[in-house]
C-alpha cells in the first residue's frame, strides 16, 4: 500500500513539474489583428481608429491581477493557469468602448496589445481575451490593464480574470476583479 501511495505522489509530482518546466520560447505570440481576433463576435464591433471616442462622457482605466502562473510547493517552483480576462458591456441601453487591452509582465513591460483599434461592446455584450496555459511571458505578476469610454451615461462594465488548471484529479479556479485606477473624467 504504502509502494501504490508512493508510485501515486511520484506520478503528481511529475505532472506539476512538468506544468513548471514552460519556458517563453515555447509561450504562442499571437500577432492576430483587431478584426481578425474580434470581427467575428457578436455584440462586438471593430471602430475604425479614427471613431475612438474624443472626450468620453464616462471611463475608466482598469487594472486586472492575472495570475497565468502561481507558486506550487516553494518559490522554485510554478504552476502555470489558463487566464480568460472578461469584459462584460452591463449596460442594458448603451454601447461602450475599449479603446485599450494591454498585457504586461512581471517587469511591468508590456508583452501584447491586443488591440490595434477601438472595439464596441453593445448593451449587454461581453468578450473575452484568453491566455494559454503555455504562455508564461507575464509571469507571477502579469496583469491587464483596460481603457473603457462611453458617449453617455452608463453602468461600470465588469471587467475580471478567470484563472483555472488541473492536475490528475485535482483542480483549481479563483476570479481576479479588476480595479479601477482612472476615472475619465477625472472626478
Amino acid at each position: 500500500m504504502a509502494n501504490l501511495k508512493g508510485a501515486l505522489l511520484g506520478v503528481v509530482l511529475a505532472m506539476l513539474s512538468a506544468c513548471a518546466t514552460q519556458t517563453a520560447a515555447n509561450s504562442p505570440t499571437p500577432s492576430l489583428s483587431t478584426q481578425q481576433r474580434f470581427a467575428d463576435r457578436p455584440g462586438v464591433t471593430v471602430l475604425a481608429a479614427a471613431d475612438a471616442i474624443a472626450a468620453p462622457v464616462q471611463g475608466q482605466t482598469l487594472y486586472v491581477p492575472v495570475y497565468a502562473e502561481i507558486f506550487d510547493s516553494d518559490q522554485n517552483r510554478t504552476f502555470q493557469l489558463t487566464a480568460t480576462l472578461s469584459l462584460r458591456n452591463t449596460d442594458r441601453n448603451q454601447p461602450i468602448v475599449i479603446s485599450t487591452l494591454d498585457y504586461y509582465n512581471s517587469a511591468g513591460d508590456r508583452v501584447m496589445a491586443y488591440l490595434d483599434a477601438p472595439i464596441q461592446l453593445g448593451p449587454l455584450a461581453s468578450t473575452e481575451v484568453v491566455i494559454d496555459r503555455s504562455d508564461v511571458t507575464g509571469g507571477i505578476g502579469a496583469n491587464f490593464i483596460v481603457q473603457w469610454q462611453a458617449t453617455a451615461p452608463v453602468s461600470d462594465p465588469v471587467v475580471e480574470a478567470v484563472m483555472i488548471s488541473s492536475a490528475s484529479q485535482q483542480g483549481m479556479s479563483f476570479v481576479s476583479p479588476a480595479r479601477v485606477i482612472e476615472t475619465l473624467p477625472p472626478e
